[in-house]
């Protein structure tokens, strides 16, 4: 068999002892390719001298197969192009096979050969109208208007411009080393981590660090909490690994831990958010926390701690996390700079108990290898040089004059037909909707007027959901607040 992998082609095979001439398979060869899409209208395929040299054939037997292309219409010739494939594939082509008709979900469903994993099924989220805009009230979007872009921009020129080879190769799965040490030295003083460099991973993001979490902690079948309402993201991660879910209450002091033991006592692993609540806002009081370690450390279970935004509180000073009060090791802190940073910077973090490192390195490895270099060491510099630090302080008086601003807007534009809750930290809040009132409908409503809410019913999987909205006010102003809230006010 001869083969070819020329730049323009996708490998051809020839087979010289076959009962077709040369040829013919090389002509047969061409039709499918076009007919399939592998080969596109106007696209230059190489010369009959270069593909018979490539081919390791006579040039006859190329000449013949494109003068019959040529014939049948595959093929044309432009003066300073060379030869092309057609604009249009020719009448009488062979016949592609049908697709049947539906949504992309129908269609893979619909026959056995199409069929997949029935948790890539699960793994799909809630519909998503509150997408559709970029302005109020985006959730889990920072103040971008105030993020220091010439600043960030100089450090990651100055490491663009001296690339050295370590920056080029595969790096450490649990990232860049001198990050690591920032961001543990960054969580003690600010956060009251226990943790140093050995403990900290690089990720993409929290979700991505929860997903490590999963691979890591739980078999297929395993049982985990989670929060009602909670995250929905940590439902897809859970789907990933065929996990069973416990939903455990969440009340005014945060996860009722005596009712997830009641539901769920031989569950190996708890996700929860206990410094601000996703998407209720509440904190997780200090005596059900310690009700939370103590089992976990009696029963030998894991608990994954997300830490989104803790950063930004309103009503004090932040609350120390959950990991600092751990003396068993039993908790798997994470984090993330999508919130203080920007979206796409895609970097987070794990703090994990130190006999589980190298069971967290492998997985990384297996998963995807590393995290981009280059971002990781710009970040670096944006720690030590203070940058961070200043933008987390500008942000703090940035959001809480946002968080006051939407309050003001709730009160004139909608008095006592939203109820606030969980309005004291973070870039978010909740408000509740008249009974009756469905906040799915409501969200497509105001997508269409340019307003993104998140409807708050989303964040249950059980009954008993309520309706409501969750409004992030971090990257919007006020003025765009204001307007916001009374585009919202029409379509109620």
């Amino acid at each position: 068999m001869k083969r070819v992998s020329a730049s323009l082609l996708p490998p051809i095979a020839l087979d010289p002892q076959g009962v077709a001439p040369i040829y013919r398979q090389l002509s047969d060869w061409f039709r499918r390719a076009i007919v399939d899409g592998q080969l596109q209208p106007g696209q230059r395929v190489p010369s009959t001298r270069a593909l018979a040299g490539e081919l390791k054939v006579s040039r006859l037997p190329v000449l013949s197969a494109y003068e019959q292309l040529h014939a049948e219409g595959y093929l044309e010739t432009f003066t300073g192009a060379g030869t092309c494939v057609a604009g249009a594939i020719p009448l009488g082509a062979p016949d592609k096979p049908r697709r049947r008709r539906g949504s992309a979900s129908s269609a893979l469903t619909a026959s056995p050969m199409r069929r997949v994993a029935t948790r890539a099924m699960a793994m799909a989220g809630p519909e998503q109208t509150w997408l559709d805009s970029q302005g109020a009230f985006r959730v889990g979007l920072p103040a971008l208007d105030a993020f220091p872009h010439e600043a960030w921009a100089r450090l990651l020129s100055r490491h663009a411009r001296h690339v050295d080879t370590e920056s080029l190769v595969y790096g450490d799965p649990l990232g860049y080393l001198p990050l690591r040490e920032a961001i543990a030295d960054y969580l003690r003083t600010v956060r009251a981590v226990r943790a140093d460099a050995s403990q900290v991973m690089i990720t993409t993001g929290a979700q991505h660090g929860v997903q490590v979490c999963t691979h890591v902690l739980l078999d297929a079948g395993d049982t985990a909490w989670v929060e009602e309402p909670g995250y929905p993201g940590a439902h897809q991660a859970l789907a990933a690994v065929d996990a069973k879910v416990v939903l455990v209450p969440v009340d005014e002091d945060g996860l009722d831990v005596a009712e997830g033991i009641r539901r769920g006592p031989d569950a190996r692993m708890v996700y929860l958010t206990p410094s601000h609540q996703f998407p209720l806002g509440v904190t997780m009081s200090a005596s059900r926390r310690m009700q939370l370690l103590q089992w976990a450390a009696r029963e030998g279970r894991w608990i994954v701690e997300d830490d989104y935004d803790s950063e930004y509180r309103f009503g004090g000073k932040p609350v120390p996390s959950l990991q600092g009060l751990d003396a068993d090791g039993r908790v798997i802190y994470v984090g993330t700079f999508s919130k203080v940073m920007f979206p796409a910077l895609r970097l987070g973090w794990l703090v994990v108990p130190k006999d589980l490192v190298p069971a967290f390195r492998m997985a990384r490895d297996a998963l995807d290898t590393c995290s981009p270099m280059l971002p990781q060491r710009a970040m670096t510099d944006f720690i030590r040089e203070g940058h961070f630090a200043r933008h987390i302080r500008r942000m703090r008086a940035l959001y809480a004059a946002r968080r006051a601003a939407l309050l003001g807007a709730i009160e004139r534009h909608l008095p006592g037909r939203l109820q606030v809750v969980g309005a004291e930290a973070g870039m978010q809040l909740a408000a509740l909707l008249p009974r009756g009132m469905d906040d799915i409908a409501l969200s497509r409503a105001a997508a269409r007027a340019g307003v993104s809410i998140r409807p708050l019913s989303q964040c249950w999987r059980g009954p008993g959901a309520r309706h409501g909205l969750i409004l992030g006010y971090g990257g919007v102003d006020a003025h765009a607040i204001e307007e916001g809230i009374r585009r919202l006010a029409q379509c109620m």
